[in-house]
């Protein structure tokens, strides 16, 4: 089965959040550990565009279609949501956080 490329979009929540863990990482590690991380990261977000489908459901945010799905990275969840046309990464959630929070993602709007 042939998978269409699709646009990846990071909502301005998910680049915060990015930039956050960023943040943490130069402070509780250094810099160019931090900046290993947050590329591998981003790679892994850009390869969205044709992988979208091989991570799996978001357990937190269920929907008969299987929209919302999740990428597993260190002790990071990003959340994204697949429509026709592209995929929505949401936000990037520290794995500790409560499954309300996660929740909420639903609601972000791109």
């Amino acid at each position: 089965m042939e998978v269409k490329a699709r646009e990846v979009v990071i909502s301005a929540i998910a680049i915060e959040s990015l930039e956050k863990i960023f943040e943490y990482g130069t402070e509780t590690f250094n810099y160019s550990s931090a900046v290993a991380f947050i590329e591998e990261l981003y790679n892994r977000i850009e390869r969205l565009s044709t992988e979208y489908l091989l991570h799996p459901e978001c357990s937190y945010i269920t929907s008969t279609a299987r929209l919302y799905r999740n990428i597993i990275h260190g002790n990071y969840l990003v959340i994204y949501r697949i429509t026709n046309t592209r995929v929505e990464v949401l936000n990037v959630f520290h794995g500790s956080r409560k499954p309300s929070a996660i929740r909420s993602s639903k609601k972000i709007k791109i």
